[in-house]
């Protein structure tokens, strides 16, 4: 059982509110650090051991400057990505690159940059070559299929557009080292939001047998592995985090027993995780606008789809606290909603909570990974700021909140007056 408490309160929220009208996003410095730490702490077993922060779940510099601080790397899978990393001072073989169906300029700035760039496709050799050039070192993606069964929330990985398969796996190095590429990696990503943390020891095993398989055959020594991302956070209360040491010691034993019984040793240890570094020390506030009684009871707020798309797009459970009532029973069933013209516009649907009145402020929990980075501009909603909750305890806005002027920049509305 997951206690889900805030690190503020509503008198700092109402104070901070004056400065930054709600909606906005709350991240956590303190606790991110704490997390990081963590992490690393309990991987530090493993050869070489990196972790490669998913820039997608979280893109703002402030965030990756904090985790550049505690050794961090990043993950990117598009240009805006990439410079978001550089202008953090993550550059070099810090940057994972792994993308799909890439344009040449995006290959150009990943080798500018030195990232270590993951091939999604066995024709995408061809194309880095004659984009941007073959670097020194160059990862493949590995699509198990059947081999490797995916989980609830990423589906089967036959069914998915992502990586090579096995055979392309030995194709493609093939040619790496007839090209004359002398380093090579091998990543993978089949989860997603995983609690069980025995999914990636077997991920694990997976890799390293085919590391095996292809180093004897090929005569080719492998630099690292990715292991790719997924680990799940504990969304509900009653959900488990997920023990990185019993991964992490999981993971060690069977790189005792394939990569250093077979002589494939150093071999460095990588990941690429996102929601579980940031995900649970974001909170999204939001003011109650107004309450409605039809055939339901509704709590509608001043945050909509727009600030997180989760909840309605994935039916995903997000806690909620009423600010300043948290010692309160929750005895009304309420719908809570935002002002999209969309009825899935819900953060949550038949939610237990204390009587809420207008003027509330509510704190959804759980929104430091895929909730700001999710926001559109469907029905002309605004994406609204991030603030960070610095370790002193005092608030910084890291992202100011768009306006209307934002919104309409890329029109060209003087032209509209001569159109007919």
């Amino acid at each position: 059982m997951v206690l889900k408490t805030l690190p503020f309160t509503k008198e700092q929220i109402l104070e901070i509110k004056e400065q930054y009208p709600t909606p906005f996003h709350v991240y956590d410095e303190k606790a991110i650090r704490e997390n990081a730490r963590k992490l690393k702490d309990a991987f530090s077993i493993l050869e070489g051991f990196q972790e490669f922060f998913a820039v997608k779940a979280l893109p703002n510099p402030y965030i990756l400057k904090v985790l550049k601080n505690e050794g961090f790397g990043a993950d990117c899978s598009s240009l805006p990505e990439l410079i978001l990393s550089e202008k953090s001072g993550i550059v070099g073989e810090n940057i994972m690159f792994s993308s799909n169906d890439t344009p040449a300029e995006e290959f150009v700035k990943a080798k500018e940059l030195g990232a270590i760039i993951n091939l999604d496709d066995i024709s995408h050799i061809e194309f880095l070559e004659e984009t941007a050039g073959l670097p020194e070192l160059v990862c493949f993606r590995f699509n198990p299929g059947p081999l490797k069964g995916g989980n609830v929330f990423i589906g089967n990985p036959e069914d998915a557009k992502y990586g090579f398969t096995k055979e392309q796996l030995f194709e493609g190095y093939r040619m790496l080292k007839e090209k004359g590429v002398k380093r090579f990696g091998l990543h993978t990503m089949v989860a997603s939001n995983e609690l069980d943390p025995e999914y990636f020891v077997e991920t694990a095993k997976l890799l390293f047998e085919t590391i095996v398989e292809i180093s004897k055959e090929l005569d080719i020594r492998f630099d690292f592995v990715n292991l790719g991302g997924g680990i799940g956070i504990p969304y509900k209360p009653e959900d488990e985090p997920v023990p990185y040491d019993v991964i992490a010691k999981g993971v060690k034993e069977q790189y005792d027993a394939m990569i250093k019984a077979n002589g494939l040793d150093p071999l460095k240890i990588y990941l690429e995780c996102g929601r579980t570094i940031t995900g649970p020390y974001g909170y999204l506030v939001t003011e109650v606008r107004h309450l409605k009684h039809i055939y339901k009871d509704y709590v509608g707020t001043d945050a909509c789809m727009a600030n997180l798309m989760r909840p309605g797009l994935y039916g995903a459970y997000h806690h909620i606290t009423v600010l300043g009532k948290e010692d309160q029973p929750a005895t009304t069933k309420y719908d809570v909603t935002g002002s999209l013209c969309e009825n899935n516009d819900k953060f949550a649907i038949d939610r237990m909570l204390p009587e809420v009145e207008r003027g509330d402020i509510l704190a959804i929990h759980d929104t430091g990974a895929h909730g700001h980075a999710m926001g559109f501009n469907y029905n002309g909603k605004l994406r609204s700021a991030e603030l960070l909750l610095r370790e002193d305890g005092s608030f910084v806005r890291i992202r100011r909140a768009e306006t209307i002027e934002d919104h309409f920049v890329t029109l060209d509305l003087e032209g509209l007056g001569d159109f007919n």
